[in-house]
């Protein structure tokens, strides 16, 4: 595996874990040996870190296609750029028939759940709401596991 491909799997991984601590960590008495008071949450700091995750993984994949996706609308144009050469390619679904045969997770689903990770990021993270509660949290950290899961065993077959 390419090392810039192993480099942004492995962010994604990080990305991954600081959505699981940071949901673990709220309401906990861990929080008062940082003076942070027990009732904080950092429900959209588990959103946006399990987001990233999924955007970390997405670009991984697409660097095995020699697709570096930069700034301006990095985020958008790593979107597109997967759903072109993952899914609508269908080499996504092939891979995962492969790797998982009868255990497949529909490509689609996958696309959906960047998408719906992205949408929700945006939210909790330029909007004004003033706090995420636990279960769009919850579902954000389920969605990052699901599509890590996947493009770590796609790219680990490669």
């Amino acid at each position: 595996m390419d090392s810039k491909v192993e480099l942004y799997l492995k962010r994604a991984r990080t990305e991954m874990n600081m959505g699981i601590l940071l949901l673990k960590s709220s309401g906990t008495k861990l929080l008062n040996d940082f003076d942070i008071p027990e009732d904080e949450t950092f429900y959209s700091g588990v959103i946006s870190h399990c987001y990233y995750s999924i955007f970390y993984s997405a670009k991984a994949m697409l660097l095995t296609k020699g697709i570096d996706t930069k700034a301006p609308e990095a985020h958008r144009k790593t979107l597109d750029a997967f759903k072109k050469e993952f899914i609508d390619s269908g080499i996504l679904d092939m891979k995962l028939l492969m790797i998982y045969k009868k255990m497949i997770v529909k490509a689609e689903s996958l696309l959906q759940i960047f998408k719906s990770e992205k949408k929700k990021r945006g939210d909790f993270t330029y909007n004004t709401i003033s706090q995420a509660n636990i279960e769009p949290a919850d579902e954000s950290l389920k969605n990052a596991k699901t599509f890590f899961k996947h493009c770590n065993a796609y790219l680990n077959q490669e």
